[in-house]
Formats: structure tokens, C-alpha cells, sequence
């Protein structure tokens, strides 16, 4: 009887024999970038610097450099994250609000991504066609001015009117009023104190509408001045 052959293993797919070349040949190449790699100290400190003093933390010196080999304290006591400023400052507007609101002057806090404000409507602060604010108006403005004038905020001051043509012989339109508004707020912030090179003022007329010109209500709403603070630190 004749002998049944043995059964031959299967050979092996010749696409298989590439990739392990490949997988080998893959290996050997990130093992030779790993040999000749080295960290940079100097670019490693220059990193961690420029990372630490922008979140607020102190000043490193050229001796930190040895942070490698031992342990070095990155203070932040002066740290004033963005969240926490703006939140404070979210609060300190709030308050005024409300004092507002007890004093009969309708208010409403404003947030624009890294600008805060408060929105004051003008007509129990701006007698009609007036660029001079009310004696009670000047006490409100004189609580603002204080709260922020040590603050280090850049402040911005609006003004703006509602659609009616104005009849006026020192203004010539709505526009020039919203102007001579926001900039004798301003003059009051620097008398009170507030660095000059942290204001800015500029009126906007009736141009910037928050509701349509179509009812006394909605006009009222127009009628505004607002303070515009930018939070520093954001980009």
C-alpha cells in the first residue's frame, strides 16, 4: 500500500514578508531618532519662563536654569486668571446696577467676550438735547469712577440717542450729542482720578440701535451711554 504523503505546511503570503521587512526597517529608524535626540535646556527654561510669567507668576532669573536638577517653587501669588478678573469685575457692575435701580436709573450689565460693561439709559441721567448730566447722575458716575480707577482697566464711554432729529442750536444732530455726552463723562472720570490713558471716548448717535426707533419705549432704550471695560490679559 502506498505511504500517503505528509502534509505540507502553507506557505506564507509574500505581502506578509514585506510588512515585517517594513515594520523592522520602521523600528530601526525611531530607534536610531531616539539615540540621537537631546533635550535643549535652553530652549526647555526658555519655554517654562514665557509659560510661567504669562499666567502671572514671578519673574524667573538666570539662576533658575537649574530647575532640571533641583526642585524649583514657581510662585503665583500674583496670579489673576482671566475667569477670576472677570468675575470680579462682573460682580463690582452688578452692585452698581442695583444702585441704580434704587435710584430709579434703569441699567443693564453688558458681556462681549473679553469686554464687560454697564449700559445706563440716559433719560433720568441727561436732561432732553443736554450734554450735562444731572447732579444725582454725577453721584452714580462718581461711584463708578471710583471703583475702577484703580483698577488698571482701559475704559471705553459710548454715547447714543434714538432716531429723533434734535432741535438744538449747540448741537446740529443726534450724533454731536452722543459726542459731547460721552466726552464730558469722560473729563468727569479724569477729574475723579481715572488715568487718561485708559479712557477713550466716542458717540455713536442713533446709529447702534439695540430695539427699533417705532415706540417711546423702544427709543428710551436707545437713548444710553455705556461704559465698556476690556479685561487685560486676553487674546
Amino acid at each position: 500500500m502506498a505511504r500517503k504523503k505528509k502534509q505540507e505546511c502553507p506557505s506564507i503570503p509574500g505581502w506578509l514578508v514585506s510588512f515585517g521587512d517594513l515594520m523592522s526597517l520602521l523600528l530601526t529608524f525611531f530607534i536610531l531618532l531616539y539615540s540621537m535626540s537631546t533635550v535643549s535646556l535652553e530652549k526647555f527654561y526658555q519655554s517654562l519662563r514665557g509659560l510661567t510669567e504669562a499666567f502671572g507668576g514671578r519673574k524667573m532669573t538666570q539662576e533658575d536654569r537649574t530647575l532640571l536638577k533641583n526642585r524649583l517653587d514657581v510662585s503665583l501669588d500674583h496670579m489673576y486668571p482671566r475667569i477670576k478678573k472677570k468675575k470680579q469685575l462682573l460682580k463690582a457692575l452688578y452692585e452698581i446696577k442695583e444702585s441704580l435701580k434704587r435710584a430709579g436709573i434703569g441699567a443693564e450689565v453688558i458681556e462681549h467676550g473679553s469686554r464687560v460693561g454697564l449700559r445706563i439709559f440716559s433719560d433720568n441721567i441727561f436732561p432732553p438735547g443736554s450734554a450735562i448730566p444731572t447732579r444725582e447722575a454725577m453721584v452714580h458716575f462718581q461711584a463708578l469712577c471710583k471703583k475702577f480707577k484703580d483698577s488698571g482697566f482701559h475704559m471705553s464711554i459710548i454715547g447714543y440717542t434714538d432716531n429723533t432729529p434734535i432741535k438744538s442750536e449747540k448741537f446740529k444732530n443726534n450724533w454731536e450729542l452722543s459726542v459731547y455726552r460721552a466726552i464730558t463723562v469722560l473729563r468727569f472720570f479724569i477729574a475723579c482720578g481715572y488715568d487718561k490713558r485708559l479712557l477713550s471716548a466716542a458717540g455713536r448717535g442713533e446709529y447702534d440701535p439695540i430695539a427699533p426707533n417705532d415706540t417711546p419705549n423702544n427709543r428710551a432704550r436707545n437713548r444710553r451711554i455705556e461704559f465698556m471695560i476690556e479685561i487685560p490679559g486676553v487674546g
